[in-house]
């Protein structure tokens, strides 16, 4: 069966183990898509590269005549020479593009067992972005009626449950409370690639968020199709712990070099911004012209993807996540789109996210609505005080009896006691600018409103008193600057 254990979080991001049978994989996890037909990497050779489970499709299987026998008779691992987690896809789409009625969703399903995949797909309906909503209703309860048809014939806990729903988010809600109810722990969230293609990450925050609302913690997350490494923190923060990359492979036919902030033309470099083996082994010329130059490329690419699951990894254990997802989303106008859309959420987030982390870096105004602030600015309440509140900007005395806070922006008032603690102590900011100052001053409004009749004195100085008189307008009875 199939079993999830999370160990570090960061945002909604985890690091975990993935176990499948008798195999373990950690997460976030990269799988490659194989084609048997067209193997620019085999296999074996992804092994040897780190990869520890990939995806195939079982319609292409079960349509070949070169393979389908061999599937059936040795089975995937010894067919692929890969002896990792084989998960496969149903062929759904490809049975939408050729109208094979004929394979039916049992078939799929018993097909799938029969060579030996480890993580099974049903044949559910990838709903597109323009789908209607009545449409896209009427199409999750075909995918939810398959997934509970395929359940009585995988019974042993090997069957994924994908996530369907269109561009609606109460769809995926609905979908992801039904998916909850069967029990599966493998739930990949579908039909996005549209999404992806077209830019529309904004779009795509919106629909994960709503499916990771209601479907259950303990799940792992696939999000089928997100193949480009620019985009997996983001992803990641969401609560993804699954991607497929088909893009490695797909990019090098095209000659488009993969860089974790985008992609290149290969013909248009002089230089390989690149560590890996392939690229300190050629120049981008000797590249260009070698004979072997997509299966070079195809194996940059994957490299590059995969050291980005290994960044991320990383980045959840240290608690830094998201200056990784702030700077991957400036490389892109429209992924930047998708982090502001993300920060809408923060206070969903912040139920999950870690307490305390290794740091803070202030990387510009979206920081301001980060899970840290906003958890920083509901513990002020519990802060006692005594018969007078003193806030000062320069770190000077206050009045004889007041109780001193210091100010540091984007959190704002803290007791002197708390200076070494996290978030203060280990958060590093620029010169002070307007947008992290009126964040800290929402923190002075929490201190105000928790502490009603106690007079509030604040020393903001020449250059920050107008900013805070007109971010506290509202509260100008309840204080008075000195």
């Amino acid at each position: 069966m199939i079993t999830f254990e999370s160990q570090h979080k960061d945002i909604w991001a985890r690091t975990g183990k993935l176990r499948v049978g008798d195999k373990t994989a950690k997460t976030p996890l990269l799988l490659p898509v194989i084609n048997p037909h067209i193997q620019l990497i085999p296999a074996e050779e992804m092994q040897k590269m780190g990869v520890e489970a990939l995806i195939t499709n079982a319609y292409i299987f079960s349509k070949s005549e070169e393979y389908r026998e061999r599937a059936i008779n040795e089975g995937l691992h010894s067919v692929l020479g890969f002896q990792g987690i084989i998960m496969t896809d149903s062929g759904a789409f490809q049975q939408s593009v050729y109208g094979d009625v004929a394979f039916s969703n049992t078939d799929t399903v018993q097909f799938q067992r029969r060579i030996g995949s480890e993580i099974i797909v049903p044949m559910d309906l990838a709903t597109p972005p323009d789908r209607d909503h009545e449409g896209a209703a009427e199409e999750l309860a075909v995918t939810m009626q398959r997934i509970r048809e395929a359940m009585e014939i995988i019974d042993d806990g090997h069957l994924a449950a994908p996530v369907q729903g269109g561009i609606h988010p109460d769809l995926r809600r609905r979908a992801g409370e039904e998916v909850r109810e069967t029990g599966a722990i493998f739930c990949p969230i579908g039909a996005v690639v549209p999404l992806m293609e077209s830019y529309r990450y904004r779009d795509l925050v919106t629909v994960v968020m709503a499916a990771k609302q209601t479907l259950s913690p303990g799940s792992c997350i696939h999000l089928f199709g997100a193949g480009h490494p620019s985009m997996f923190a983001l992803a990641a923060a969401m609560g993804c712990d699954v991607f497929d990359s088909a893009a490695y492979a797909l990019y090098a036919r095209e000659g488009r070099y993969m860089t974790p902030s985008g992609s290149f033309k290969l013909a248009e470099l002089s230089e390989l911004p690149c560590a890996c083996e392939v690229c300190r082994a050629h120049t981008a010329r000797e590249l260009q012209a070698s004979p072997d130059k997509e299966k070079l490329l195809a194996k940059h690419n994957l490299l590059v993807s995969l050291a980005e699951i290994a960044r991320i990894r990383q980045c959840i254990q240290d608690g830094t996540l998201w200056e990784l997802v702030d700077e991957r989303c400036r490389n892109h106008p429209r992924l930047l789109d998708g982090y502001r859309e993300l920060l809408k959420y923060s206070e969903e987030l912040l139920t999950r996210d870690s307490v305390t982390k290794r740091r803070f870096f202030y990387r510009g105004s979206e920081s301001c609505s980060r899970t840290e602030v906003i958890r920083y600015h509901g513990m002020i309440p519990r802060f006692s005080v005594g018969e007078a509140i003193h806030i000062s900007l320069n770190d000077e005395e206050g009045p004889a009896g007041a109780t001193a806070f210091r100010f540091k922006p984007p959190f704002g008032p803290y007791p002197p006691e708390l200076s070494e603690t996290f978030p203060i102590g280990q958060s590093e900011i620029p010169e002070w600018d307007e947008d992290m100052v009126r964040s800290g001053c929402r923190g002075i409004i929490e201190l105000i409103h928790a502490n009603p009749g106690i007079p509030v004195t604040i020393n903001a100085g020449v250059r920050w008193k107008p900013v805070i008189a007109d971010a506290l307008q509202n509260m100008e009875k309840c204080y008075e600057f000195i």
